[in-house]
C-alpha cells in the first residue's frame, strides 16, 4: 500500500547580511532571504556575491534554501546587468531569486527558480494560476489574504505558496504602493520607500475641520501569528515567512527561535503529516520571547482577526513603545522617578512614556535605587504617568553574545576493517552516508583500546556532526591516535561535502518562453510596474483583451503622472471602521462622508469601496 509522504515546511528568515543568515540557520531556520549587490526592495541591505557564496556554503550543509531578492522593478538600461548578476547568483549555488518584474522572464537566464514576490499583487486564484504557468516555482502571497482566500489559491496551483507570519505590515495591499514615490521621489519599488504610512496625520473633513489631530493614522501594528501557524497549514500554506531583512541579529534570533520551536510542536502532534524542509537540530541557551523583541504590539491582521472591530492600528505611535513595566509614584527631580514597578529593571533598560501631547518619549536607566529610578536625561511625567521598556539590557545581552544556539546533525559511526583496509562508515538519520578508508597493518594492540576510540571518534567539535552511536568491529587492533584522527576527519570532510554536492535545487525548464494569459477579466494598469520593454512585451502577448499602446507604465517611468489625483494605495484596513464608524454597522460612530488625511503639505483624500471592503488613499493637490 502507498504511504503518503509528509509534505515538507519551510521557515523563511531574513537576513541583512551573512553573519545574520548563518546565525538564522542556526537557530532554526528552513530557508534564508538576503539582498544581493542590487536590486532588492531594501536597499540598506545588500550584499555582494562573496557574502551570499558563504551563506549558501553552510546554508546547504543543512540543507537549507538561500533565495535572493531581485526583487525592484528595473529599468530598460539596467536590464542586462541584472542578466548577468543572474547568473553570477547561479553559479555560486543560490536555490531561487524572488522577483516582481516580468521582465526576468524574458532574458537569456539559467535554469534558477523564480519566486513571485508579494509585489506581484496574487490575490486571486487566477492571478495565481497566471503566474505559476508563466514559471514561477513558490508564490509569495499578500498578508491580506483570509483562510479561504488562501484555501482557493491551494486549489488553483500545485506550487508552493509562501506567507507571511511575522513583522511589520505595509498598510497598501501587496505592498504595492506610489505614496512614496508621488510624495518625495523614494520608489518603493526601488528599495527606497519612505514610510508614509508611518508619518503622523491630521483627520480632516472637506471643510478643514480638524477631526483628529497629529495621530499615526495609517500605521499598523505588526503582524504575529504564531498561534495561527496550523490553520495556514490546514489553509495550504507551506513557507512561513519573517518579515525584516532590515532587523539587527538579535531580533532575527530571537523570532527564528520561537516560530521553529512551534513548527515543531505542530509536526509532533500530527505525525507523517509534516516534515521540516532542512536537517539538523538546534539548541539555544535562550528561551525565546516575541514580546522582548521590537515590535508595534501585534494583530494577526485580516487573517486572524476574531472580531470586525479589533483595533489593527498603533494610532499613538509607529515606535516600538514595549511592555508596561511600571507607575510613576512621584518625580522628586527631572532625572529621578519614584516608581511602582511590576517587574525587574536593570541598570542601562531603555524606558518611555506617553507625553501630555501623546508622543512616545524613550529615555535610558542609569541606575536603580530601590524604588528610585536615576535616568539619564531630564524626563517630565506626572503620578500615575506608565512607564514602558523598549530596551531589556538583561535580555538584549543575553542574544547579542555568541554562540546562542547551535545546530547539528545526528550521526552513526561504523569502525571496520576490510583487507588491510581501516573504514569508517558514517551515516545520518536519513541513510545518507559515506566511507572512507586507509591501508593499515594488522597489529594487536596490548590493552584494550575500544574506550580510547570511541573518545577519538566521537570528537567532532569542529563540524556540525554529534555522534549518536559508534559501532568498533576493529578487535582490538592497534590503530594509531593519529591515523584515527585523521580519518575521522577525512570523513566528516566528505559527509559535508556530499551534502553541498548532492543538494537537492529546483531547476526551472529552459524551454521555450511561455505565454499565459492573462484572466479576461484582467485590466492591465500602472499598478502592474511595467518599467522595461520586456516587461511590456512579457504583458502584450500575455494579454486577451486590445490595450492602448504603449502599454500603462509603472509611476517611475510614466511622465504623464502629473494628475491632480492619483489613487496611491488601496488597503483592507479601513480608518472608518478602526474608528468605529463603519457604514455597514448600526450604532456606529460618525464622521463626515469626505475625510482626508494631512500632513505638512500632503493631502490624501480616503475613498470607501464598502461593497468590496477597501479603503482607496488618493493623492490630491
Amino acid at each position: 500500500m502507498y504511504k503518503r509522504q509528509p509534505q515538507q515546511i519551510e521557515l523563511l528568515a531574513p537576513a541583512r547580511n551573512a553573519d545574520i543568515a548563518i546565525s538564522a540557520i542556526d537557530h532554526g531556520a528552513d530557508a534564508i532571504y538576503i539582498g544581493a549587490s542590487a536590486h532588492g526592495a531594501r536597499k540598506m541591505a545588500s550584499n555582494p556575491l562573496e557574502e551570499i557564496a558563504r551563506v549558501v556554503n553552510y546554508a546547504h550543509i543543512f540543507n537549507v534554501k538561500v533565495y535572493v531578492t531581485v526583487n525592484t522593478i528595473v529599468y530598460d538600461d539596467e536590464l542586462k546587468d541584472v542578466e548577468r548578476l543572474v547568473w553570477n547568483l547561479y553559479r555560486i549555488g543560490v536555490d531561487a531569486l524572488i522577483v516582481q518584474d516580468m521582465a526576468l522572464l524574458r532574458m537569456h537566464l539559467p535554469p534558477i527558480a523564480l519566486h513571485a514576490s508579494t509585489q506581484c499583487d496574487i490575490r486571486t486564484p487566477e492571478k495565481a494560476r497566471f503566474l505559476q504557468d508563466a514559471g514561477f516555482s513558490q508564490l509569495v502571497l499578500p498578508r491580506e489574504l483570509n483562510m479561504q482566500e488562501i484555501q482557493a489559491m491551494r486549489q488553483a496551483v500545485t506550487v508552493p505558496l509562501e506567507v507571511f507570519v511575522h513583522g511589520a505590515l505595509c498598510v497598501s495591499y501587496s505592498g504595492d504602493c506610489q505614496a512614496s514615490f508621488l510624495s518625495t521621489g523614494r520608489s518603493a519599488n526601488r528599495g527606497e520607500c519612505a514610510q508614509i504610512c508611518r508619518y503622523a496625520f491630521n483627520l480632516e473633513d472637506d471643510k478643514g475641520n480638524v477631526l483628529v489631530r497629529n495621530k499615526h493614522l495609517l500605521s499598523l501594528k505588526d503582524m504575529n501569528r504564531i498561534d495561527m501557524l496550523a490553520d495556514l497549514l490546514k489553509a495550504g500554506a507551506s513557507s512561513f515567512k519573517i518579515e525584516g531583512r532590515l532587523k539587527d541579529e538579535a531580533y532575527v534570533k530571537n523570532v527564528v527561535a520561537a516560530y521553529s520551536d512551534a513548527l515543531d510542536r505542530i509536526i509532533d502532534a500530527n505525525p507523517g503529516k509534516w516534515v521540516r524542509a532542512s536537517r539538523g537540530k538546534s539548541t539555544r541557551t535562550f528561551r525565546p520571547d516575541l514580546y522582548k523583541s521590537f515590535n508595534r504590539n501585534y494583530t494577526g491582521y485580516l487573517f486572524g482577526r476574531l472580531k470586525s472591530d479589533e483595533k489593527i492600528a498603533t494610532f499613538n505611535s509607529p515606535k516600538w513603545t514595549g511592555e508596561k513595566v511600571a507607575t510613576v509614584i512621584s518625580l522628586p527631580t527631572s532625572r529621578k522617578v519614584k516608581v511602582r514597578a511590576m517587574t525587574e529593571l536593570h541598570n542601562g533598560d531603555g524606558l518611555g512614556y506617553f507625553n501630555k501631547s501623546g508622543e512616545f518619549v524613550g529615555f535610558r536607566l542609569n541606575r536603580i535605587d530601590g524604588n528610585l529610578l536615576n535616568t539619564a536625561t531630564d524626563i517630565d511625567v506626572t503620578p500615575g504617568t506608565e512607564l514602558y521598556r523598549n530596551n531589556d539590557k538583561a535580555w538584549n545581552d543575553t542574544l547579542e553574545t555568541k554562540g546562542t544556539a547551535t545546530r547539528t546533525i545526528e550521526v552513526s559511526i561504523r569502525l571496520r576493517t576490510a583487507a588491510s583496509q581501516l573504514i569508517i562508515d558514517i551515516t545520518d538519520a536519513n541513510g545518507t552516508g559515506i566511507s572512507v578508508s586507509t591501508h593499515i597493518e594488522a597489529v594487536e594492540a596490548k590493552t584494550d583500546q575500544h574506550a580510547n576510540r570511541a573518545r577519538i571518534l566521537t570528537k567532532l567539535g569542529d563540524t556540525p556532526y554529534v555522534a549518536t552511536n559508534i559501532t568498533d568491529e576493529t578487535g582490538n587492533l592497534f590503530i594509531p591516535a593519529s591515523v584515527l584522527t585523521n580519518l575521522r576527519r577525512q570523513a566528516t570532510d566528505a559527509l559535508t561535502d556530499t551534502y553541498r554536492a548532492t543538494h537537492a535545487f529546483h531547476r526551472r525548464p529552459l524551454t521555450k518562453q511561455v505565454s499565459p494569459k492573462l484572466p479576461a477579466s484582467y485590466e492591465l494598469s500602472r499598478h502592474d510596474n511595467i518599467a522595461n520593454r520586456l516587461a511590456a512585451d512579457f504583458y502584450a502577448e500575455a494579454s486577451t483583451t486590445p490595450h492602448a499602446s504603449p502599454l500603462p507604465r509603472a509611476v517611475e517611468t510614466d511622465n504623464t503622472v502629473g494628475a491632480k489625483e492619483m489613487r496611491v494605495m488601496q488597503t483592507r484596513y479601513c480608518l472608518r471602521n478602526e474608528m468605529g464608524a463603519c457604514l455597514r454597522k448600526e450604532n456606529a460612530t460618525k464622521l463626515p462622508a469626505k475625510l482626508f488625511l494631512t500632513s505638512g503639505q500632503l493631502r490624501f483624500r480616503l475613498d470607501f469601496d464598502c461593497r468590496n471592503c477597501l479603503m482607496n488613499i488618493i493623492k490630491v493637490q
